[in-house]
């Protein structure tokens, strides 16, 4: 038997009788929340995976029911396919403990920051790329082919790292 638990996250007003019910600060919402199965179906993990990720600490549930089942919050859910992720990647639990706990330090800012600064440096690139375009039309094969090999592996390596800085970042 499964429940469908979709608990209504009133802001401001808290309300002490109804467990499902939270108090935060900020705009009146509704928020699902999953049991155990719910959960491991959804993230396609085993229970005894959310279990143990529990006890290590990786994922926290949100609240508890009167009949004192944990629920676990659309958040855990992204968390848990986060971790999922770099469980592919070869990453140890350790290792993604470590990086999940500098993710949350992380504030809306800083990430914002970070980004507008990678954009920048793109935008900076594009144009430095059109500059160079009627440069490069002028050369001979030979001389564009050196040029190319020279600056070809500084390329790929700053392509790399973004990749990897996206994919692996508390956004991805």
């Amino acid at each position: 038997m499964t429940f469908d638990c979709t608990v209504i996250v009133l802001y401001h007003y808290p309300i002490v009788s109804n467990p499902y019910v939270r108090e935060r600060s900020g705009l009146i919402g509704v928020a699902k929340l999953y049991r155990i199965g719910e959960l491991a179906k959804a993230a396609e993990v085993s229970e005894r995976t959310i279990d143990y990720y529990t006890k290590l600490g990786l994922i926290r549930p949100e609240t508890r029911t009167q009949t004192n089942y944990r629920l676990y919050s659309s958040e855990t859910l992204l968390r848990l396919t986060r971790i999922n992720e770099m469980k592919r990647e070869k990453y140890s639990l350790e290792e993604i403990r470590e990086k999940l706990k500098q993710w949350e330090k992380l504030t809306g800012e800083e990430v914002t920051e970070k980004l507008s600064t990678l954009e920048i440096h793109m935008q900076q690139l594009e144009r430095e790329v059109k500059e160079l375009q009627p440069i490069i039309s002028k050369m001979s094969p030979n001389q564009a082919k050196r040029v190319f090999a020279e600056l070809m592996p500084q390329s790929l390596a700053c392509i790399e790292a973004l990749r990897i800085i996206l994919n692996q970042g508390p956004f991805s």
